[in-house]
């Protein structure tokens, strides 16, 4: 039991920096839709992505990784990508709409089943 307890709380810890890493590792967009003018905002922003991806990842479901997270200044929460069930995507919605400073979720995640 303790070696499930660790490994689980590894694999979260590995995805979290896998997500940190690759938000670091992302150019600033360039289609105007994200003001860096303001350094707090781009933080505030990041954070809560942070916070989504850490709380996807704890989860433990598969499916649930392969869902992309990101936030404008306003604090609106946009998903995508794909999941294995209308259950995950509603568990991934849930996660998002819970998150503190999330102001609206926009949901574009589909489901697609392993063929």
């Amino acid at each position: 039991m303790q070696n499930a307890q660790t490994f689980a709380t590894l694999v979260a810890s590995a995805a979290l920096a896998a997500a940190l890493a690759a938000t670091a590792a992302e150019p600033p967009a360039t289609d105007g839709t994200v003001d860096r003018s303001n350094p707090s905002a781009y933080v505030k922003d990041s954070a809560i992505t942070t916070k989504i991806k850490a709380k996807l990842a704890s989860e433990h479901v598969g499916s649930l990784a392969k869902i992309h997270v990101d936030t404008d200044a306003n604090g609106m929460v946009y998903l995508s990508g794909t999941a294995k069930s209308q259950a995950d995507i509603d568990k991934a919605v849930s996660i998002a709409q819970s998150t503190e400073h999330v102001t609206s979720v926009r949901n574009n995640i589909t489901v697609k089943t392993d063929e």
